[in-house]
């Protein structure tokens, strides 16, 4: 059945605001055209009828069909507008001031679509949840106000509020879509009372709740319903992680029913946060991506078995479509933006999308097109628009600078024909003239660098004697094959100090740690390593009695050496040659150096002179850097087992669709061959 609303969308930039026809022209709709100064906000009804914008001092409400204008309102600084469900009445709000009579600013004000005349006022201080929720039928509408709910009826404005519930430290509230309207009031943890969430009856709001459940561990939280309005998704969250795992706080989901048969907490078996969750339109199934990255993402049934599993990726995004046909799971934010798209049905992926710094995605209503904008001010580069065939690919390129708002108009579902059930899912329209002059500049850019000889430089800046290798999986980050995060806060892997600069492995490095006690043992390139075992050493201050007498022996064996230089510039000696070597033998064993005559025997200290020892036992100082405790061969085998290694990360690299340089394919084909120099050398493969 074909659609009497055509498919458009809408977008509000800095010095620009729009609305532009679907596929296949993506032309501006005529008649409508651009307000002379910045818009504040903009709005659709949820049946697509209508379209208002706010203006500095006025409010504009159109048919979006054909964008003709049926009221403009005289109010200056609104800052946020909706409609209600049916498009019948127009919310607006603005900041509260003090007024000169000190009575209160009523802030937030309804109008009537079809008049342009105000019904209703009330005082709404904060932004946050400020719209009335109204049901699907628009016979009620309520409002939280200080653990309040208060209840009225749109056809009957002036009666005031007709039913009204207090529910003690009530923080959040959300009423259900449907035929049975209910009420879920959430209660945040406080002096160690336990959180809660209540389920009301809309109609019996005086009654006992018909679910409720209570929990610890909830600061905040987040309410979604499922499409008919029997089940609620429950996500609760912390301000403070007291096991220190997460900057963002512990988060928690729980599935409850609104007829109080079921709930339960959802249990994920990855540790880390839940990032995004939603229900499937058709009311029947959720899905969610939770865990530190790469995070899961898991389907569930309603009841809270397990449908299917896609594993580990970098994904903190998932979306169906109005259909519930395909799914959506991407990674945006810090994540490099790859959009897979998977057909519900088979659950096979249909292909990935590369859309990189996307900060607002959603599906058309008609389930058959995406839509990824860059939106300021999360990036004030690269603003614009571009929609995608959920097929793979890109139809549609609009760049707006300073681009604050986007998205399609809503249409009902049942305007469009349904997916095929055999076959191809959809084929994708021919791409716009905007996606074809947008690869030909991009082709001609390419062609001018690579004729200029200078193209540039992708990915981070490595240092020279970094450049041609694999990058070592420490400096990765866990979703592109790095190592596992370290919960605990600790990323730094525990090691022990050593300020030696022989590499770890060489016989330097060992004489080092021994010597040291693996205590920062300095390790000096030429001399040879000293031997507590030698005659005359002096033991070392952490052990025994040098370890006792501590730094008064170090300063008096300085002092001695100084009084027998001292003595020696005197003339003690004068006239005979200074002896090569002095007797060491007579440093006594509280590391105290005598360095003049004994005061008991009245002799001067006798000098004797040590043997030099034999050319052949002399030890050569080792090399810094260089292992001298591995023959040619080890050396070889540890050469060809570093390019296995760095072969291995390559193929990581390939499996998550990596692009990769000529070298590296050529590293790669050479596998093979170090396999088997490996196994002719006798080492393993």
């Amino acid at each position: 059945m074909a659609s009497t609303f055509s498919q458009q969308y809408a977008f509000r930039a800095q010095k620009s605001l729009g609305l532009v026809g679907g596929t296949p022209d993506y032309t501006p709709i005529p008649g409508f055209t651009n307000p002379e100064v910045p818009a504040r906000f903009y709005s659709y009804s949820a049946d697509g009828r209508l379209y208002a914008y706010a203006l500095p001092s006025v409010v504009r409400i159109f048919q979006a069909e054909g964008a003709q204008l049926l009221h403009e309102l005289p109010l200056p600084n609104i800052i946020e507008l909706t409609f209600s469900p049916r498009g019948t009445y127009l919310s607006t709000w603005e900041r509260p001031v003090k007024l000169e009579d000190g009575a209160q600013h009523k802030n937030l004000r309804v109008f009537s679509v079809s008049t342009g005349e105000e019904l209703v006022a009330f005082t709404q201080k904060s932004q946050e949840g400020w719209d009335l929720q109204y049901t699907i039928s628009e016979s009620h509408a309520i409002r939280l106000v200080g653990g309040e709910i208060q209840v009225f009826r749109p056809a009957e404005w002036n009666k005031g509020i007709i039913d009204k519930l207090k529910v003690e430290g009530a923080t959040y509230m959300s009423l259900s879509p449907g035929l049975n309207p209910s009420v879920a009031v959430f209660v945040a943890e406080k002096k160690g009372a336990p959180a809660s969430i209540k389920i009301f009856g809309l109609l019996s709001l005086a009654g006992t709740p018909t679910c409720q459940k209570t929990f610890y561990k909830a600061d905040r939280a987040q309410i979604k319903w499922n499409t008919l309005g029997t089940q609620v998704l429950l996500l609760t969250q912390t301000d403070v992680d007291n096991t220190n795992k997460s900057y963002y706080g512990e988060t928690m989901l729980y599935l409850l029913s609104a007829a109080g048969n079921f709930d339960c907490r959802v249990t994920l078996d990855k540790e880390g946060p839940i990032h995004d969750f939603v229900w499937s339109p058709n009311s029947k199934e959720f899905g969610v991506v939770y865990g530190y990255m790469p995070a899961k993402t898991v389907l569930f049934d309603q009841r809270v078995r397990t449908i299917h599993d896609f594993g580990s990726a970098p994904h903190n995004f998932i979306s169906f479509n109005p259909q519930a046909r395909l799914l959506a799971l991407a990674g945006f934010g810090n994540l490099a933006g790859k959009i897979d798209i998977f057909d519900r049905r088979t659950l096979a992926k249909v292909t990935t999308i590369d859309a990189p710094n996307t900060s607002y995605c959603t599906w058309s209503p008609d389930g058959r097109f995406l839509i990824t904008a860059t939106l300021s001010p999360r990036l004030r580069v690269d603003n614009g628009i571009k929609i995608w065939h959920c097929t793979g690919p890109l139809v549609h390129v609009h760049l707006i600078d300073e681009l604050y708002q986007a998205s399609w108009r809503p249409i009902n579902v049942d305007s469009f024909q349904p997916f095929p059930t055999s076959g191809p899912i959809a084929v994708a329209p021919a791409p716009s003239p905007a996606v074809v002059a947008a690869e030909a500049a991009a082709a001609l850019k390419r062609g001018t660098q690579a004729s200029g000889g200078q193209t540039k430089p992708a990915g981070a800046y490595r240092p020279p004697g970094a450049r041609g290798g694999a990058t070592p999986a420490i400096y990765k980050r866990e979703d592109e094959g790095g190592l596992s995060r370290t919960p605990s806060g600790q990323n730094t892997p525990a090691r022990g100090y050593n300020r030696s600069p022989a590499p770890p492995g060489s016989a330097a490095y060992a004489n080092a740690q021994q010597g040291g006690q693996g205590k920062g043992g300095r390790y000096v390139p030429g001399a040879a390593s000293a031997s507590p075992s030698r005659p005359g050493a002096t033991p070392r201050a952490d052990s025994g009695e040098g370890k006792a007498n501590g730094t008064n022996g170090q300063a008096q064996q300085g002092q001695a050496g100084r009084k027998r230089n001292k003595g020696a510039k005197k003339g003690d000696n004068k006239g005979g040659d200074r002896p090569s070597s002095i007797d060491l033998s007579n440093v006594n064993g509280n590391g105290k150096a005598n360095g003049k005559a004994s005061p008991r025997s009245g002799a001067p200290t006798p000098v004797i002179v040590l043997p030099t020892p034999a050319t052949p036992d002399i030890a050569s100082p080792v090399t810094p850097g260089v292992d001298g405790s591995l023959d040619p061969i080890a050396k070889k085998v540890r050469n060809l087992n570093k390019k296995l290694k760095a072969i291995e990360e390559l193929k990581e690299k390939a499996k998550r669709g990596e692009r990769l340089e000529v070298t590296q394919l050529k590293k790669m084909e050479g596998e093979a061959e170090i396999r088997k120099e490996l196994t002719s050398l006798g080492a393993p493969a």
